[in-house]
């Protein structure tokens, strides 16, 4: 028996083999995903990074070879030597890249066994639970492993697109302060200065301005962040970025440069060509169009306002509505005949998600509506929305009444909702969106006071600048997010590179100049120092990842993910530690 662990090295990963290496002698090594035994013929699908390759072994190989065969299960590590054969007439599996061929096998090597895995690589509706538990097995499975394959892909040309356009790649402190910037910081506690403690990064934002003000003016990086926030599909506490900043720009700069950057990644990536540049979308006409600031553009159904035309209506609520300040919108389902009335009961439980009180809707028929609201209205005001929402024969209309915000929120999802519901989605389709002109501030009521809409180092645009005093929600953010298919995938903004204008908007957010300096003094004491106009982006790297591999989850994409709890089922993080260590940082568990 040959021992290719000291004898022999890999000559082909299984999933290259094809046709062309016909008659070649090779060793291969890998998993065994399936064993057949047909009357003394076995064979064995022996599985690699690169895919699945049929390997045969005939009793005429000798008692070595095959009598060591019949010990073969699943997932017993492997290394075989043999000849590449094309199968015979009428086996060929196009369901494989190697389905012409097969490896008529010589000699064997069992490198190791395997226990019988809690499940089959190849199985549909694994337990989430079940496969992050044993995650070192689930990233056997292809799907991931070419999630991964795509998604170092991702980095690599990244990095490439910012080398060949002179950006410099500079790693920034993960043990950093605690600043308030939006999310709860994951605090680390020091066992030098006791009673002290580092935070982990949410974002290295402070620190890639401060390579602004040191000259770097092209500065990105691939990195980790961390925010202790509740979690989703999407979300994870930890999560990495592909971060940017630039010296003496504009936002169109930075929009540009970014824009190349996404071309560049989807054709390296996916072989897609991109349409440049991106439409624009400044925020107000967002949330007027499409209820959302990050709004899917794969289709229409847009919102249109409808208040003027039923505020003296005869339907109660949308007059009642209109006289107190609210508005009422709708959306149109084009011939939405597979909505059952059941189907629009159902509709309401759905809004209600999103504070809305009830949904009235109008099927237009081919004279008149089916409604319950359609003897409320007038014959003027039927036609009026009619024409306002160009609705045709099946077609039917959606109606919120609320406060802006809630009619917004619900239309803005329930659009989506309908959407996939009526198939309505290219799913091989990329829309782009950069959205603009962000509010700089918007008022908390929990908090009484105004805070960041993204975060306190963001410019206002200058013309803006007298209403931070006279009307600080009205103040325009020099802030642009850039969607995908519904889906932020990153975001950024011009920053205030002069310590007068910072401060303004430090004392707008009720933060005085000794609270300022304490949270912020490093920054604030670098803007002092001829600091250059400069702005940023980052991307969520998971997100995009997760896009464009179809995805479901952001963990599918992410080698070793945390649950919904921010739980690791593979290592028990978080665990208990012990009472040495407590003591030692000077900690106790209350």
């Amino acid at each position: 028996m040959s021992n290719f662990l000291t004898k022999d090295k890999r000559t082909h990963y299984c999933g290259d083999l094809n046709i062309s290496d016909d008659g070649k002698e090779v060793i291969l090594m890998g998993w065994a995903q399936r064993r057949r035994d047909h009357g003394g013929v076995i064979f064995i699908d022996l599985r690699d990074r690169a895919g699945i390759v049929q390997v045969v072994f005939n009793p005429d190989a000798g008692e070595n070879v095959h009598g060591e065969a019949h010990k073969i299960r699943n997932e017993f590590v492997l290394a075989v030597k043999g000849k590449v054969h094309k199968r015979p007439q009428g086996m060929d599996n196009p369901a494989l890249k190697t389905g012409e061929i097969e490896v008529i096998v010589s000699e064997l090597e069992i490198m190791n066994e395997s226990k019988t895995p809690p499940f089959s690589f190849d199985e549909e509706g694994i337990s989430e639970n079940v496969r992050l538990k044993y995650r070192y097995l689930d990233l056997r499975r292809p799907a991931i492993q070419q999630n991964l394959f795509l998604r170092s892909r991702l980095a690599s040309a990244t990095r490439h697109y910012f080398e060949e356009n002179g950006f410099i790649e500079v790693e920034t402190p993960f043990l950093t302060k605690s600043t308030p910037e939006g999310a709860r910081d994951y605090l680390v506690p020091s066992r030098i200065s006791k009673g002290m403690f580092y935070a982990l990064p949410q974002s290295p934002q402070i620190f890639k301005q401060l390579l602004m003000v040191s000259g770097f003016d092209r500065y990105f990086q691939i990195v980790k962040c961390f925010r202790d926030e509740d979690l989703r599909a999407d979300r994870q506490p930890e999560f990495t970025q592909i971060d940017v900043e630039m010296s003496f720009i504009t936002e169109e700069d930075i929009m540009l440069m970014m824009e190349g950057l996404m071309a560049n990644i989807f054709k390296v990536c996916l072989g897609k060509e991109l349409i440049l540049p991106f439409p624009r979308l400044a925020y107000h006409d967002a949330i007027k169009r499409y209820g959302k600031d990050n709004p899917d553009v794969r289709f229409g159904m847009e919102i249109v306002d409808v208040t003027g035309i039923v505020k003296n209506s005869g339907f109660k609520l949308f007059a009642e509505v209109a006289a107190s300040g609210g508005v009422i919108k709708a959306i149109k389902a084009e011939q939405a005949a597979s909505l059952s009335r059941k189907d629009l009961d159902a509709l309401k439980d759905f809004i209600a998600i999103y504070g809305a009180k009830g949904l009235a809707w109008a099927r237009r028929g081919a004279t008149d509506w089916t409604s319950p609201i359609f003897k409320f209205l007038q014959p003027a005001e039927v036609e009026s929305i009619s024409k306002a929402m160009a609705a045709r024969e099946g077609d039917i209309i959606f109606f919120v009444a609320d406060t802006a915000k809630v009619v917004n929120d619900s239309l803005g999802n329930l659009r989506l909702h309908l959407a996939k519901k009526l198939n309505l989605i290219d799913p091989e389709k990329l829309a782009f969106t950069w959205i603009t002109e962000f509010p700089l501030m918007e008022y908390s009521e929990s908090e009484k006071r105004f805070v960041s809409t993204h975060h306190p180092f963001t410019s206002p645009f200058l013309e803006d600048l007298p209403l931070l005093t006279a009307d600080p929600g009205k103040v325009r953010a020099r802030a642009y997010d850039l969607v995908l298919n519904g889906s932020e995938i990153g975001g950024g903004s011009i920053r205030i590179h002069r310590k007068d204008v910072q401060a303004q908007v430090f004392n707008v957010l009720g933060l005085s100049e000794e609270e300022a300096k304490l949270k912020f003094g490093f920054l604030l004491d670098a803007l002092e120092y001829g600091t250059p106009p400069h702005g940023g982006l980052a991307f969520g790297l998971d997100r995009l990842t997760m896009i464009m591999t179809k995805s479901e989850s952001i963990r599918d994409v992410i080698a070793f993910p945390k649950t919904q709890k921010a739980a690791c089922l593979l290592s028990d993080a978080p665990s208990k530690v012990s009472i040495e260590q407590l003591m030692e940082l000077s900690l106790k568990i209350v």
